[in-house]
This record gives structure tokens, C-alpha cells and sequence, in this order.
């Protein structure tokens, strides 16, 4: 059985692997990280820039799709925007790795948009066979409903010709904001400034109107509004027929920016003006300023990870290997991080671990901020996975990975160094025990230092970055966990903002709002058939058996909801039935029923069981974002169909999250302690002992001769000496992401 613990509150990856600086190669020589993956693996590995290319060419060739490139040219026209891995269906992946059936064909998932027709829609097609495709077909969703090309994600083609919408709306209010904030938009050139969109882009669906938040463009700009948000409905495939709706400004609404400039000739109106900001030790920028009171040194390296013998850990491809563990990974560039065939000494624990969406609810008083619902699968999170920093993002000592995507592009596009894995020691020691004999001396030491493998990406979603991570640890634990940083969303000031957020600089309102990430759970212990149940404990009162009339508290386990497990009927323990889901997070989110509800299903709940079906492979998509009021995917629809979970194939749906409020200290970027959620799975009588007993890295200390203690005997399975820690190298770092 294994434990799903809720921590609350609280391929070839088309890539090419680079080690961090460091001491020489493992003593025990492996494949590099370049080297093919192994067979089994490869079935799960993102798809190679040559595939991206190949599948690309195949359909553009295909005169009956009348597709264009995706930049320039009229945003009413036919564009592959998507192309993807469409992983094995689970059942054709298991008859290939375990019973030695045939291996799947490998497809791709292609996402059309056609714009180019009377009726816009939106087509996903299943491509294949790759390496060289020569069929598609349509990709249905459960139910087999339409996608709306109103639930379409953002291109950039869409984002320019919403630019030039802009600016050329904003030529009447050229004098408010050069007088106000020494920044324009029409006709810019220097002293520019730039705008945050909002989604969800509307009130219903079928809608597509975004509240537009101006910033100074300056470094950092998601800090620095200018006290304007405007609504421009861009629904019309023809960019003529766009329209400025409506205009809000320092605290009040405007039909036009004509309205608001003559109230601001007339003199009538209360204009927010704002001081130029500093050419250096901008606020928010991450130039140092001030010093610690303590005086102790920070222009000096601090503590490094390092491999004093080299790694412990086998990459080859998109196959990792580590201690007991062994899985096969991708990054998709709908969702990011992706682990597949997740073993322990050989034996399945989860066919798939996975991130599905981040959420995050905003309230505020500026109709941009009451109306911000970002759901980031929507923004291409998985897609935004940028550079790593050598020893900031990952340490030095890293394995680095570039990924490629063919994401809104006309070809794949390399993304260096986008998912790092290293080796962490964890500062504790996975065990330890001090046998005292109660008489200044002892018995016996014995201690194991603790490390886990670290399998990292990141997604910088505009204005914030998420920083994904799965760690392995040696007991046979697994943790998910994600930390957010990156800039606030924050909106203008106004005293009535005060309610839905905190003043952190003196025009700027740090809005209240609520983290959600959910991830799809696939667990198969002992095979497929499994089932779950809740444990909790509690106090009950007793008759002591060995005391006559006293009545001792013991707590029996067993009972009401705490921690989840999950096993096998022949395996693990007895499994109970399973309790409703419950509902989380009440009172931070709106309630199903009261107004639309844009939130999808999954945020109702810490965790949801549900059997597993070929057509619900996701509990989110990249078209919720803009349509949430009718998802593509009804994760709802997952729960309501009465099915038993008992002796089946299941999978777990886990929410994690947090509030954040924000506070001056968010200033320049939230940090990342305290901004951390994730969950843990662990073994629950799955061994016969601790599995870590098979690491030769305990000390064992044993005194020869008590009660003098001068002689000691110390057992340890590594060198003595851990040799020479970090190799000297200047910093590097490139920072590009090009298309090849």
C-alpha cells in the first residue's frame, strides 16, 4: 500500500543533455545523458525537433487544411499552433512494457486554429505514425464536443495586431499620460509604455474582451500601473472591427479615451501623477541596496552542492535511474512535467505523475483585478520553460536539458537548459539514532545522511514563475512539490483596494489571491487493480484491562478521513471504501452556483478519485483559460457517474495550494520560502523494512572499549574523504531560445 500524504498550507526530450562544472565522471561508468533512451522509455519521450519539423511539413502540405505560417499575415487564416507527443494509450503502453506485446505507434497531437473560414473553429488531430507521418485524423474530446475558437489561447500575431489596437486608441490620451506618468503609448519609441492582459476574456462564453492594465515599461513593469485599464473586445477575426468599450481611471469608469481626455482638458479630472522613477535602485529591480545589520559577508559564494565521486544517478534520454527508482519523463508544452512508468526496485508504483493546471483567483476593486482568474495551461506553461541559471536556478553540478516546443511558432524552438537533475543533499539525515547508556557514554551511533534526487523545470508565466520539482528519495518517498516566485499582480491603488489587498509602494495595491495546482496521480500498486481508503485516528475510552476502573485514552486508528491510502487487495493491507471527496479551499473561491463559475472543478477539492478512462487523460486544457464557463474538459463530469473504486484501476486528483496576501517583503519578486505547496507518496507496508538499508552511505559508530570510550569502531561503505567539493569556473549564462 502506498500513502498519498496532502501536504497543505500548507525524451528524447528533443534534447541535448550538458553537465555542470565538476570533479571527474561516476566510478562506475553509465551511458551519458545523450545517449539514446532505452526502448521502453522512448515510448513516453517528447517528440525530436525533427519530429516537430516533420510533422509540421507533412500538414502544411496538405492543400485540404489551407494552412499558413503562423507570423504576420491576417489573424483570419488557417495556423498550426500546437504540435505535442500524444503519449501510448495506458492499456497498448502496458501490453508493450510488461507482456511484451507490440510497441505503440508513436503519433503526435496537432492543434489547428481555422480562422480562414465562415464558421472559426479550433480542430486537434492525431498525426502519425512518426518519424514520418503520412495520415491524420480528428483528436475527439469526451463527449465529442466542438472547441470554440473563442477559447483559443493568445498567439502573438494576436497580441501585435492588439498593440496596434491600443496604441491607436490611445493617441486622444497622449497628453494625460505624458503629464501623468512622463510615459506614452501612441507613437512610442523611448518612455514607452506596455500593457498586462486579463483573463478570463469576458463575462460568457462565445466572448472574448480583455481588460488591459498600462504599465510603465521599465525593468520589473508588472509593478508599476499607471492608473489606467482599458477593455477592448477582439472577438472579430478582422482587427478593424476592434473596439475600446470601456476605459477605467484612478478609481473611475469612462465610455471612450475621447471622454476621458476632454475631462482632463476641462481640468475635471483627478489625475494620478506619478514621480519619475530612478535611472538606478529602481524598486523593482534586483540591484542591491542596504545593508544587514550584522555585517557578515554576502559578496562571497556561498555553500555549493557538489559530486565529490561523481554522480549517483543514470540519465539516458529521457530514462532517470536513481537508487530503487526508475521513470521515464517528457516535458509537454501544454502543462510541463510529465513522469511515466514510475518504478521502485523494479517494480511499478505510478503509470503516470503529472501536472495538469496552476490556478490563481484574484479580488480587487479595479475591474481588471476583480476579473483576473488565470488558469496558466491556458498561457502555455509548459512552453515557457526558459534558461536555467547555472548555481542560482539549479546547482552548478546540475545535468541540464534543453527542450524544444512548437508552440505559436513556425518551426521548434530550442529552449537551452530548461529542466535540470541533481543530487540534493537535504541538510537532515534520512535517519539517525544516538543509543545512550545513561552513563555519559553510549552504545552505538548510527546515522544515514540524507539526499534526494531532484528532477526540475521552471515556467515563467509572464509575470510569475513556477518552479516545478519531483525528488526521490532513497526510502522509496516521492514528493511533488512547487514553489511560486517571480513579480506580484498587482494593480493601481486606490483607498477602496484596500479591502482585496495590501499598499507595497505608493501606487501600487498588492491584490489577494488564492495558488491552486492540481496533478493527475496514476498510481498502480501491484498492478492495476487497486483500491483506496481514508485513515484517520481518534481518542476513545476504555476499560483498562490491567487496571481495574480506570479508563485510559487510546487512540485506534482507522476512522474518519485523514491520510489516503491505496493498494492492492493482495498487497499492502485491507483496503476500506473510499469517503466523497472533500471540498477545500471553501470560502477563498466563489461557490458553484453563485454568478458563473470560472474555476474548474479540480480546486473543489484536496483530493478526487475517479477510475481511469482513455478519454479523460487531463482534468484541464489550454482552452479552460477562455471558456470556463463551458469547459472542453468537465473535470466535474470525471465524478458524477457513480462508478465503484474497488479492485480498479484508479487515479488520484490532488489539489495543493496556499493564500497569498501580499506584503512590502514581495517587493521586488515573492520569495520562495513559505511559497511552497506539494504532496508526498510514501510506502505503507509495501516493504518488509525501510528500503533505504540497501544505501552503502550509513556511518555506524560502536565503542570498543566502554566505559573509557578511547577505541571506537566506525563502519562506513564510502571513502573517508569526500575529495575536492566545487571545481572554480566563472559564471555563464545565455539566456536565448531560438527557433532552428
Amino acid at each position: 500500500m502506498w500513502l498519498l500524504r496532502l501536504a497543505w498550507a500548507l525524451a528524447v526530450l528533443g534534447v541535448a543533455a550538458s553537465p555542470g562544472p565538476g570533479p571527474s565522471p561516476s566510478p562506475s561508468p553509465s551511458p551519458g545523458p545523450t545517449a539514446p533512451p532505452p526502448d521502453k522509455a522512448s515510448i513516453f519521450a517528447d517528440l525530436s525537433p525533427a519530429e516537430l519539423r516533420a510533422v509540421r511539413t507533412f500538414l502544411m502540405s496538405r492543400p485540404e487544411l489551407g494552412l499558413s505560417p503562423s507570423r504576420g499575415g491576417p489573424l483570419a487564416k488557417n495556423t498550426l499552433f500546437l504540435v505535442e507527443l500524444l503519449p501510448p494509450k495506458k492499456r497498448l503502453a502496458l501490453r508493450y512494457l510488461d507482456q511484451g506485446g507490440p510497441r505503440p505507434r508513436r503519433q503526435a497531437r496537432a492543434v489547428v486554429f481555422f480562422g480562414g473560414q465562415a464558421e472559426p473553429n479550433i480542430t486537434e488531430f492525431v498525426v502519425g505514425p512518426l518519424p514520418r507521418p503520412s495520415s491524420y485524423r480528428p483528436l475527439r474530446f469526451k463527449g465529442g464536443r466542438a472547441i470554440p475558437f473563442a477559447a483559443r489561447p493568445m498567439s502573438q500575431l494576436e497580441y501585435e495586431l492588439l498593440h496596434r489596437t491600443l496604441a491607436e486608441a490611445m493617441e486622444p490620451l497622449y497628453r494625460l499620460l505624458r503629464d501623468s506618468t512622463g510615459f506614452w503609448y501612441h507613437n512610442c519609441s523611448q518612455r514607452c509604455l506596455t500593457f498586462t492582459d486579463i483573463a478570463p476574456r469576458g463575462l460568457a462564453p462565445g466572448e472574448r474582451r480583455s481588460w488591459l492594465v498600462l504599465q510603465r515599461f521599465v525593468e520589473g513593469f508588472f509593478l508599476h500601473p499607471v492608473g489606467l485599464e482599458v477593455l477592448v473586445d477582439h472577438r472579430d477575426p478582422d482587427p478593424q472591427r476592434w473596439a475600446v468599450q470601456q476605459l477605467w481611471y484612478n478609481g473611475h469608469y469612462f465610455s471612450s479615451p475621447q471622454e476621458l481626455a476632454e475631462r482632463y482638458e476641462q481640468g475635471t479630472l483627478a489625475v494620478a501623477r506619478l514621480a519619475e522613477p530612478p535611472s538606478q535602485q529602481l524598486f523593482s529591480s534586483y540591484e542591491p541596496r542596504g545593508r544587514f545589520a550584522t555585517g557578515t559577508p554576502t559578496e562571497v559564494h556561498g555553500a555549493k552542492v557538489c559530486e565529490p565521486q561523481g554522480r549517483r544517478y543514470r540519465l539516458r534520454g529521457n530514462q532517470l535511474e536513481y537508487g530503487g527508482w526508475s521513470l521515464a519523463f517528457r516535458l509537454r508544452s501544454s502543462a510541463g512535467l510529465q513522469l511515466f512508468d514510475l518504478r521502485f526496485n523494479g517494480e511499478r508504483v505510478a503509470y503516470e505523475v503529472s501536472v495538469q493546471e496552476a490556478i490563481a483567483f484574484y479580488g480587487g476593486h479595479t475591474p481588471a483585478a476583480m476579473q483576473t482568474k488565470y488558469m496558466d495551461a491556458g498561457w502555455g506553461m509548459g512552453s515557457v520553460t526558459y534558461e536555467l541559471a547555472r548555481g542560482i536556478d539549479c546547482p552548478e553540478a546540475a545535468t541540464y536539458l534543453d527542450a524544444h516546443h512548437l508552440y505559436d511558432a513556425d518551426g521548434p524552438v530550442r529552449f537551452s537548459s530548461a529542466i535540470c537533475v541533481f543530487e540534493l543533499p537535504t541538510g537532515v539525515p534520512l535517519r539517525r539514532h544516538f543509543d545512550s547508556d545513561f552513563q555519559g557514554g553510549f552504545h552505538f551511533y548510527a546515522g544515514l545522511e540524507g539526499q534526494a534526487l531532484v528532477l526540475r523545470t521552471t515556467s515563467t508565466v509572464y509575470n510569475y514563475d513556477y518552479i516545478w520539482d519531483f525528488l526521490l528519495y532513497p526510502n522509496g518517498v516521492m514528493e511533488a512539490k512547487v514553489h511560486a516566485t517571480g513579480f506580484i499582480h498587482a494593480t493601481f491603488y486606490t483607498p477602496q483596494g484596500q479591502r482585496y489587498g495590501s499598499r507595497v509602494h505608493s501606487h501600487l495595491l498588492g491584490n489577494l489571491h488564492t495558488h491552486l495546482v492540481h496533478y493527475k496521480v496514476d498510481l498502480d500498486i501491484a498492478g492495476t487493480g487497486n483500491s483506496f481508503e481514508t485513515v484517520d485516528v481518534r481518542f476513545e475510552n476504555i476499560s483498562n484491562p490491567w487496571s481495574p476502573g480506570a479508563r485510559p485514552h487510546v487512540p485506534p486508528a482507522r476512522v474518519g478521513s485523514g491520510w489516503h491510502s491505496w493498494g492492492s487487495p493482495g498487497r499492502g493491507g485491507e483496503m476500506g471504501p473510499p469517503p466523497a471527496p472533500a471540498p477545500t479551499h471553501a470560502g477563498l473561491l466563489p461557490a458553484p452556483g453563485n454568478g458563473p463559475d470560472p474555476a474548474p472543478a479540480p480546486r473543489r477539492y484536496h483530493l478526487a478519485v475517479t477510475r481511469h478512462h482513455e478519454n479523460e487523460p487531463t482534468s484541464s486544457s489550454i482552452y479552460t483559460q477562455n471558456d470556463p464557463w463551458e469547459p472542453l474538459v468537465s473535470f466535474e463530469g470525471f465524478l458524477h457517474n457513480n462508478e465503484t473504486i474497488e479492485d480498479q484501476d484508479l487515479v488520484a486528483w490532488v489539489t495543493v495550494g496556499f493564500l497569498h496576501i501580499p506584503h512590502a517583503e514581495d517587493i521586488p519578486n515573492t520569495a520562495t520560502p513559505g511559497n511552497a505547496v506539494g504532496f508526498f507518496l510514501r510506502p505503507f507496508n509495501f516493504f518488509d523494512e525501510d528500503p533505504s538499508v540497501a544505501s552503502r552511505s550509513p556511518v555506524i559508530i560502536r565503542p570498543l572499549d566502554p566505559p573509557t570510550f578511547s577505541r571506537l569502531e566506525i563502519q562506513r561503505w564510502t571513502p573517508a574523504s569526500p575529495g575536492p567539493c566545487v571545481a572554480p569556473g566563472p559564471f555563464a549564462y545565455n539566456g536565448t531560445y531560438r527557433q532552428e
